[in-house]
């Protein structure tokens, strides 16, 4: 199986003056922020995001089809909106496009053939499960486990080297699981109980609509390996560790390691047969997966491929398949009620499948190209502050000192979109057929990775797309982007009052850069390669200082009995601190230029920047949502990246009168501070 996903990855903000012109009104009056969102009532010092969202969160009502409401769900809304109208577009009109236009129409036109698809019943998945059920011997399931479309105990993935990143290399990773990750199986309680159970009742259903006998004996046995993969897979804390999962092998270790999988066939099949070395993520995981061809018989693996193919591919089939995948993935999981509308999930299949072909489009409708220069200056302006505190700060010795200040001049942001655009004529879109255009689409950014391996890393690619409302570091090109889409308010306004730009937009470009020096982006140099450049004493120092973020975040309990990861959010807990002080810095440089800035609505300015950040994590999960995150992902929930944050940075203190008692005050010697002191 392939994996298609990246590796761990002064400005004047008021617009320019027009003589006899009205000035420019922020899109959130006065100052660009919704004042009504806000709980005045609750101090400050008690809870911060509430704080600035109090109200926000007593009325706001989470979409029946979405699993969170907030500040991104709106962009996210806008942006699918807007991405509608270019591919209705072209399924309407698919040659006023060119050869772009018809492919985005043609991909979104055969998803929305619900007729089409309902005709065509389950006679789209017989060859690929004849494909399956011809394997008569190991050769052949490995054959599989290396071909586009199948499920396999082992993902690749194609990205620079980690000791040389001017190079691309291939990486071996553990994988093969149908529930989000280890502790679904695992875990023990009467919820994940009831996970299991309807998980079970789900692989049922798929085996059965699919028309595959004695589905429940088979559900069974496919469940109990999975769970085996599972108990063998690495944490994702463990998984985050550089060190531990930075294993260059060639192939007579490959063989040592795991010699049942085949390491000849299996490479070859995935087009990377030429390599001689492959980077090992989760050694033991992998290890484990290979005893465990030796281990569960042939016939197993194969009900495990043929249920794991139906399973990817459900939503390209009738409806049947379609929402038992919801009622189980969303619904179950994850509490989200309702299905989303389809012409929704179709531009999430379009931007997934010709992601730059529509953002190409997109960026010419809905980008201003002056927007381009507003945000670099914003990132001089950040740099400039970083730098400052680099240079002053009291715990880093004066070699690694140097040596950041290197790594922080070579830093290359990139804003709204790339410089150029994949080309997808390669890529065959045929009218009519959902599910192959699917399979095709997952082959082609395949191939697309594979013919760079022989070439040097191509630093003007993108991870995503123009038309995602995120942002990325990735510490191998010691790079920075931002698409366009993030760059829309409340993020980003030109004509808001500077103090909420830089609170909002400013943190999480300070974030993203903050994640070069955090505890994984610290082990990459200057030129993006893993190296240890720092010097004993500084690393005992930076330690120290993550140690107590770790145990701080460890201690919050967002549902009772699950808390935050400390250890696994450690990375965007430094990014969000170490973004918050970076932005207020190049904020205070703004005012030492420009004037203390006036009080607005009884608030100064550095109360406008902390209640703007504040504002920037507006957020409310279902809970299914929640745990999810909270088991799986490296991101803490959006109230605890407010107030996990604030309560350790001592301006935020001064600027609401913070004090002992306060819920969330910590003694000066408890806050953590990283570019600050």
């Amino acid at each position: 199986m392939r994996l298609n996903a990246t590796l761990f990855v002064s400005f004047l903000l008021v617009g320019t003056a027009v003589i006899g012109a009205e000035p420019p009104v922020p899109r959130f009056a006065p100052w660009g922020v919704s004042l009504a969102d806000m709980d005045t009532d609750t101090r400050p010092g008690d809870d911060f995001f509430r704080h600035a969202n109090g109200r926000w969160y007593d009325r706001a009502q989470i979409a029946p089809d979405r699993s969170f409401i907030g500040i991104d769900s709106v962009i996210n809304d806008q942006t699918d909106r807007d991405v509608r109208a270019i591919v209705e577009d072209m399924a309407k009109n698919p040659k006023s496009g060119g050869a772009i236009g018809r492919q985005v129409g043609d991909y979104y036109a055969s998803w929305m053939d619900e007729t089409g698809i309902e005709a065509a019943g389950v006679a789209p998945l017989k060859p690929w499960l004849a494909r399956v059920d011809a394997v008569t011997d190991r050769a052949g399931l490995i054959k599989l486990f290396g071909t586009n479309g199948y499920t396999s105990p082992v993902d690749f993935a194609v990205y620079p080297d980690l000791a040389n990143p001017t190079r691309y290399i291939a990486y071996a990773l553990q994988g093969g699981l149908g529930l989000p990750n280890r502790d679904y199986y695992l875990l023990t309680g009467a919820k994940y109980d009831g996970f299991r159970k309807a998980y079970r009742d789900y692989v049922i259903r798929i085996q059965t609509l699919a028309g595959i006998n004695d589905a429940a004996v088979k559900a069974d046995r496919i469940i109990a390996l999975e769970t085996a993969i599972a108990t063998a897979h690495w944490t994702p804390e463990r998984s985050r560790d550089i060190a531990l999962i930075n294993n260059p092998m060639d192939r007579v270790k490959l063989i040592a390691l795991a010699p049942q999988l085949e390491w000849d066939a299996l490479l070859g099949h995935e087009g990377l047969g030429a390599l001689p070395t492959v980077i090992v993520g989760q050694t033991t995981a992998i290890a484990a997966a290979g005893k465990l061809l030796d281990e569960v018989p042939l016939s197993t693996w194969k009900e495990y491929l043929a249920y794991h193919f139906v399973r990817t591919h459900a939503q390209y089939l009738p409806s049947a398949f379609d929402q038992a995948n919801f009622e189980f993935f969303s619904k179950t999981l994850r509490d989200v009620p309702v299905q989303r509308d389809r012409w929704k999930r179709g531009v999430d299949q379009v931007n997934g499948a010709l992601g730059e072909a529509v953002g190409q489009i997109y960026v010419d409708r809905h980008y201003p190209p002056a927007s381009d220069a507003q945000m670099r200056e914003l990132i001089a302006n950040m740099r400039a502050a970083l730098q400052d505190q680099i240079e002053h700060s009291k715990w880093m010795d004066a070699p690694t000192r140097k040596e950041a200040l290197a790594k922080l001049a070579s830093f290359d942001p990139r804003i709204g979109h790339p410089v150029k655009y994949i080309d997808y004529s390669p890529l065959s879109v045929v009218r009519g057929d959902a599910l192959g255009n699917a399979v095709r689409a997952d082959a082609f950014d395949w191939k697309l990775k594979l013919a760079r391996l022989p070439h040097p890393v191509d630093r003007t690619l993108w991870n995503m797309t123009p038309q995602t409302n995120n942002a990325y570091y990735d510490p191998t090109q010691n790079q920075i982007t931002f698409p366009a889409a993030i760059l829309q308010p409340p993020y980003f306004d030109p004509a808001a009052d500077p103090a909420a730009n830089y609170g909002s937009i400013g943190a999480t470009i300070g974030h993203e850069i903050g994640h070069g020096f955090d505890d994984q982006g610290r082990q990459f140099d200057a030129s993006g390669k893993v190296r240890d450049w720092w010097t004993a004493q500084s690393a005992e120092r930076f330690k120290t200082r993550a140690a107590m973020l770790v145990k701080q975040y460890d201690s919050y309990e967002p549902i009772p009995g699950v808390h935050i990861k400390g250890a696994l959010t450690l990375g965007e807990n430094l990014g969000d601190l170490g973004g918050l002080e970076t932005a207020y810095a190049a904020y205070r440089r703004y005012v030492a230029s420009h004037g203390e800035p006036k009080v607005i609505g009884g608030l100064t300015g550095d109360q406008r920047f902390f209640i703007a950040y504040g504002y920037s994590w507006q957020q409310k999960l279902r809970e299914g949502r929640l745990r999810e995150q909270l088991l799986t992902d490296p991101h803490s929930p959006g109230n605890y990246r407010v107030n996990g944050v604030v309560r350790n940075f001592d301006p935020w203190y001064a600027a609401f009168g913070v004090k002992p008692g306060d819920k969330l005050y910590l003694p000066p010697d408890q806050r953590v501070h990283i570019w600050s002191d």
